[in-house]
Formats: structure tokens, sequence, C-alpha cells
């Protein structure tokens, strides 16, 4: 299973290369929609991100309570062991 640190990572990453959003700003605590300015559309792009780096699909229930950064680390840990 993904750390929290790794899954955080990968997700700054993803958040630089997808959206330019620095990744000093990426923390647990940020709101997607609020402080990273990451819309529903954008967040299809990091649902495509969790299928690669899960090989799992995403389920829509999963996401759809989806609100800050920590949520969806908790996700992707989520995914990983399931």
């Amino acid at each position: 299973m993904l750390t929290q640190e790794q899954v955080l990572e990968k997700l700054r990453a993803w958040m630089e290369d997808l959206f330019e959003i620095n990744p000093e700003d990426v923390q647990l605590d940020a709101n997607l929609a609020t402080d990273l300015d990451v819309d529903s559309i954008d967040a299809i792009d990091l649902v495509v991100k969790i299928k690669e780096l899960t090989g799992k699909q995403v389920n829509p229930e999963d996401f759809k309570n989806v609100r800050t950064v920590q949520d969806v680390v908790t996700v992707i840990q989520n995914m990983s062991v399931a």
C-alpha cells in the first residue's frame, strides 16, 4: 500500500503537470475547488491519473464527496488496498 506521503507526492506532480498548480500549494487540508481552483472537468483528468496509478476504475460514488487533497489521498489509499 502506498503511504500518505507517497500519494501526496504523486498528487503534487499531477497537479503541477495537469493544472500548473504549484506543488507547495497542494497540502492535505487544501480544498480542491476554492484553494486550488480544480473544477469538475479537471477532476475527470485526476480520476484518469488515479486509474493509471491503481489499475482500478474509480467508483464515482467514492469520488462524489471528495473536497480536499486529503480526501483524494484517502480514496487512492483505499483503492490500493481493495
